[in-house]
């Protein structure tokens, strides 16, 4: 076979592949990435909204300008309230940064330690969880335990669990995904067990030693364990595709406004959340952006070192196949464009 030959097959074998991909691809996707880039953020926010989200907020701190808020879409859909870019929103697993946190400042107090334990921090669940005794602290902060994951329960998000007993029920006498430190799998029973040993150790909930040590501080005002601790007026409605009803009364954990988040985005790549000593230990075990997922609230919270901007984003609509948050990755992406076009021209 000549190479030129060799070479029209692989182009033909490339393209049909290209066209069975596209057409298992949403076409709302490909419309999503390939739409003239909008001048402004507000403009792609109301191009978000045609594209079937309920509502979005998005916070924008970029050094050298004030603070940027931006809405669209609903707070409530029922009852016809606007998009409010200081609503309340459930900011999901963007909370296991506020967690890490809290561990490295009581690891640098000397008060926990990254290379104990399961075993030794909580005796019980020997037997219960697979290699619990090599199990550590540094290794279920960085998803590197193997434990399976509880919130991968089938039908898990239609009868969450309520208690730690409840959700580690899930999981316990299960074998683990991998051998400790041999691999990554995100878990959300890492943090679950994470938090149960923060609140032993302190001897109260955790979630007031981050009060304490990081909100006051920063001066995050609008930033709660749960819903039990707002106003529900004051959250915004979430939605997901296929269910009928408002999600917003559903207590998925830590409530928070975009610029709250922003603000402790910004202290935490900064360094500013942190006392002498505790940065390096946070950069060896954790990192520095998150997104979080519940059904109803997709969250995204990452700092742009190009733009020197912390960049927020929420939306207020899940749908079972995820295809809404591949769309928000695209939105997000068409965001940082419009930043970046706006600071060249």
């Amino acid at each position: 076979m000549t190479r030129q030959r060799s070479k029209r097959i692989t182009q033909a074998v490339l393209l049909v592949g290209t066209i069975i991909s596209l057409f298992f691809v949403p076409w709302l996707l490909v419309k999503a990435w390939i739409l003239p880039l909008p001048d402004t953020v507000q403009e792609q926010l109301d191009e978000a909204i045609g594209h079937g989200f309920e509502g979005m907020v998005v916070y924008i701190d970029q050094t050298g300008k004030p603070p940027q808020y931006f809405a669209s879409g609903w707070h409530n859909r029922e009852s016809e309230i606007p998009a409010k870019p200081d609503a309340l929103f459930k900011i999901a697993s963007i909370s296991k940064l506020y967690d890490a946190v809290a561990v490295t400042k009581l690891v640098s107090d000397e008060r926990l330690s990254l290379d104990k334990t399961i075993a030794d921090y909580l005796p019980e669940l020997v037997g219960r969880i697979e290699n619990a005794e090599n199990i550590t602290l540094r290794l279920m902060i960085q998803h590197r335990s193997g434990i399976p994951n509880f919130t991968d329960a089938p039908n898990f998000w239609a009868t969450p669990t309520e208690t730690y007993e409840e959700s580690l029920a899930l999981i316990q006498g299960k074998p683990a995904n991998f051998e400790p430190g041999e691999d990554y799998e995100y878990c959300n029973t890492n943090y679950l067990l994470i938090n149960k040993i923060m609140d032993d150790i302190l001897g109260y909930e955790n979630f007031q030693f981050i009060q304490e040590e990081i909100l006051i501080p920063l001066n995050l005002n609008h930033t709660f364990a749960s819903l039990s601790e707002v106003n529900i007026d004051n959250v915004m409605s979430g939605y997901h595709v296929g269910y009928p009803h408002d999600l917003k009364t559903n207590d998925y954990g830590m409530h928070a406004t975009a610029e709250d988040v922003g603000t402790f985005l910004r202290a935490l790549n900064d360094g500013s959340v942190f006392d002498e000593g505790e940065q390096e230990i946070y950069s060896s075990v954790y990192e520095y952006e998150h997104a979080g997922w519940v059904p109803g609230y997709q969250s995204f919270a990452k700092y742009h070192k190009d733009l020197d901007a912390v960049i927020i984003e929420f939306y207020s609509t899940t749908d079972p196949k995820l295809y809404n948050w591949n769309l928000s990755e695209i939105i997000n992406n068409r965001i940082v464009k419009i930043l970046k076009r706006q600071k060249s021209s």
